[in-house]
């Protein structure tokens, strides 16, 4: 059974035992209140049942990353603070503060390094109105970045490349796995009872250890006796492979010990499996988790939310309720509609969500950014029958390789920013924007899903495991498609395209067409010659003039019962920081000659996403309006998205179905059915709407 707190009040007595542990703490406190506890009592009867995360759809994260200046925490948090949240917005569970990136414990810890003062235990407030209204508490945790712990211990911290101890980040090699991190953990579950822990500062904080326990260790497992310290040296990819993989064994550790304390204890690291570490999951953990960008949000969400969803895990993305820029530290509450569309992109994809709004630093909250909470969650309510844990429908699959993105030079260890993201990202949105239905999977679940899907797109590997290309040409060979993106892709199956290589790729301004216009694009480029092999499709121009000089965009080949084609130029970094509609519309067309019947197919507007599902034995059909200003950097918040429409929508669906409704609505569409096709108009298109089909 889980751990359950009482809320009965305590005695004088126990008041007394309180206020001497603190004191021993040397724990400043101010005005120590008397609803301050220690000791989670024993379960009260008749609390309402917590859902596990695994049943969880709708959260709200609040942290605040206590610092040395901290001294008055709890004096502002109250029970009538944490009720007015679960009245108004009614979560499954709340996620809140306990040790943040500075190291300071928000609580009064007594294993850890407390904040310098306390007038109550916010945590405990937290606690026992949460367990009364029967929602789940999970306390947000920082791990390997942890300040004070680099203070008072920098033996602990990792030790960089110019031989000095870093300042924020703790070694996976060092004690403090043992002697912070789990006992603060078991603490928490202990003394408080939570219900589990969000682990922040981790994966994305991990860095390059020259540690001497650290060197011993690489040295012990390759055999290798000369250390790389930069980019260049020999053997610098073996090191980074290896303090990856050092970061596995300290997730395992951590993971594994907290589930023998308590098997009911629910465990995420943040960022671990997504586009920061795209792996499969090989470490016990109970949810995976990630919390977007607080700017592009849209799009942020977008790709991360298609990661997650095929990792077989409980999931949620954390939206930001606010906004900021680099040009300054101010911080901008969030609409109701920024967040409604932030959302449809990640409920539409079957995950669950949650919301970050930051705690003041004695640990209470903005009562009024409640009132936005609670229109974003009837929002999401409405629609968490018809999305809540949906099934994708196979239709594109967009290949997300660690294997490649690890081979990249980088000065990080994990971290989705530049690399081989901006090409899948790219990709992913210009696919979005054509209105296909698309997935990404990982190299794992590409291995074992491949043949369910029409369309395989690689965008621009430069990396390819010879298991994995055998793999891929069968599956062409037996009646699929693959699209090869980018010059260093198409390379990689040369013999199969039909093609023969002119020269090398090189980076150069060039022109591409589409029906009659062009668009400059300025990317790596591969001259080919067409052999009887294949087909041409496409061109680049060296000039903005039709008339001029060009080579082949693009090529397509017959291979076995199926197609194989490549694009002979990069294409998804430049469709971020050059998006054009004449890149989007020749992608688009490509994959027409390659998948030219999916299940959806939506014309009117370029501005909506669509996602196949099925839920309940049920076809749904997602639309998401991402129109509006979400990806203009100048824009903290903005309260009209256009509506799009009239949308005209044809869905395959075999025979004529019983219902087509649209929900949440709950309307009953119009429809014409002929020949296995179901056609509707949509007027207007809001956020998100699904056509459910019966």
């Amino acid at each position: 059974m889980k751990l359950c707190l009482s809320l009965q009040r305590e005695n004088s007595v126990s008041w007394f035992i309180s206020y001497l542990i603190l004191a021993a703490l040397s724990i400043n406190t101010v005005g120590l209140a008397d609803d301050l506890k220690l000791n989670a009592g024993a379960p009260k009867e008749g609390f309402p049942k917590r859902l596990e995360r695994s049943e969880s759809f709708l959260g709200i994260h609040f942290d605040f990353h206590a610092s040395a200046n901290d001294n008055k925490i709890g004096e502002n948090v109250t029970r009538q603070m944490v009720e007015n949240i679960i009245d108004k917005v009614k979560p499954d569970f709340i996620q809140c503060d306990s040790k943040g990136h500075p190291g300071y414990s928000s609580y009064p810890t007594k294993v850890g390094a407390p904040a310098p003062g306390f007038v109550r235990d916010q945590l405990r407030i937290w606690r026992d109105v949460t367990a009364e209204h029967g929602v789940a508490l999970y306390c947000h945790y920082s791990s390997l970045w942890d300040g004070k712990a680099a203070l008072d211990h920098p033996e602990w911290a990792v030790v960089n490349a110019d031989g000095m101890p870093d300042e924020k980040t703790m070694s996976v090699f060092g004690p403090y796995l043992d002697q912070r991190l789990i006992p603060q953990l078991k603490e928490l579950r202990g003394q408080y009872g939570i219900d589990g822990v969000w682990i922040d500062g981790d994966c994305w904080t991990m860095k390059r250890d020259y540690s001497e326990a650290a060197i011993s260790e690489f040295q012990k497992a390759t055999g290798i006796k000369d250390i790389p310290r930069k980019q260049g040296d020999p053997y610098y990819f073996e090191f980074t492979q290896f303090c990856r993989e050092s970061y596995r064994h300290y997730l395992e550790r951590y993971v594994t010990e907290l589930h023998k304390y308590d098997p009911n204890f629910q465990i995420a690291s943040n960022w671990a499996f997504s586009t920061f570490r795209p792996e499969p999951v090989d470490v016990p953990v109970d949810f995976v988790s990630a919390d977007t960008t607080s700017q592009n949000s849209v799009n942020a969400a977008r790709i991360e939310a298609r990661v997650l969803r095929g990792l077989k895990k409980p999931w949620d993305i954390m939206l930001w309720g606010f906004n900021h820029n680099e040009i300054d530290a101010c911080w901008t509450t969030k609409t109701v509609p920024q967040l409604e569309q932030e959302a449809a992109a990640v409920i539409s994809q079957g995950g669950a969500v949650q919301v970050y709004f930051r705690q003041k630093n004695d640990g209470s909250i903005n009562d009024w950014e409640m009132n936005i909470m609670q229109e974003v969650a009837k929002f999401c309510r409405a629609r968490q029958k018809f999305c809540h844990r949906a099934e994708p429908v196979p239709q594109v699959a967009l290949f997300f390789s660690s294997e490649d993105l690890y081979r990249r030079p980088s000065d990080i260890i994990f971290m989705r920013w530049g690399n081989l993201q901006f090409p899948i990202e790219g990709t992913l949105r210009a696919l979005l924007d054509s209105q296909k239905s698309v997935e990404l999977l990982l190299e794992a679940q590409l291995k074992e899903r491949m043949r369910e899907y029409p369309l395989i797109v690689i965008p621009e590997c430069e990396y390819m495991s010879a298991e994995l290309k055998s793999q891929l040409l069968s599956y062409v060979d037996q009646g699929g498609n693959l699209l090869l993106i980018g010059p260093k892709s198409a390379s990689l199956f040369k013999e199969q395209l039909g093609v023969e290589f002119q020269g090398e790729a090189q980076p150069k301004d060039q022109w591409l067409e589409f029906d009659g216009k062009l668009a400059g694009i300025k990317a790596l480029s591969q001259s080919v010659r067409i052999t009887d092999k294949a087909n041409p499709f496409g061109k680049l121009f060296y000039e903005n003039d039709i008339t001029k000089d060009f080579m082949v965009a693009a090529s397509i080949a017959k291979y076995g019962k199926g197609k194989i084609a490549a694009m002979y130029v990069n294409f998804g970094e430049q469709y971020i920081t050059s998006r054009t509609t004449i890149s989007r519309d020749f992608l688009a067309s490509l994959v027409q000659q390659l998948f030219p019947s999916p299940i959806v197919e939506v014309t009117g507007s370029h501005n909506v996403d669509v996602t196949v599902n099925r839920i309940g034995g049920k076809l749904a059909v997602n639309l998401i309006n991402t129109s509006g200003p979400h990806a203009d950097r100048s824009v903290r918040s903005f309260d009209e998205i256009p509506e799009v429409g009239p949308l005209k929508i044809s869905i395959r669906c075999g025979q004529k179905p019983k219902k087509v409704k649209l929900e949440p609505d709950g309307s009953s569409i119009p429809y014409k059915f002929s020949n296995g096709m179901i056609d509707v108009v949509l007027q207007k298109l809001d956020i998100h709407k699904i056509i459910i089909i019966e």
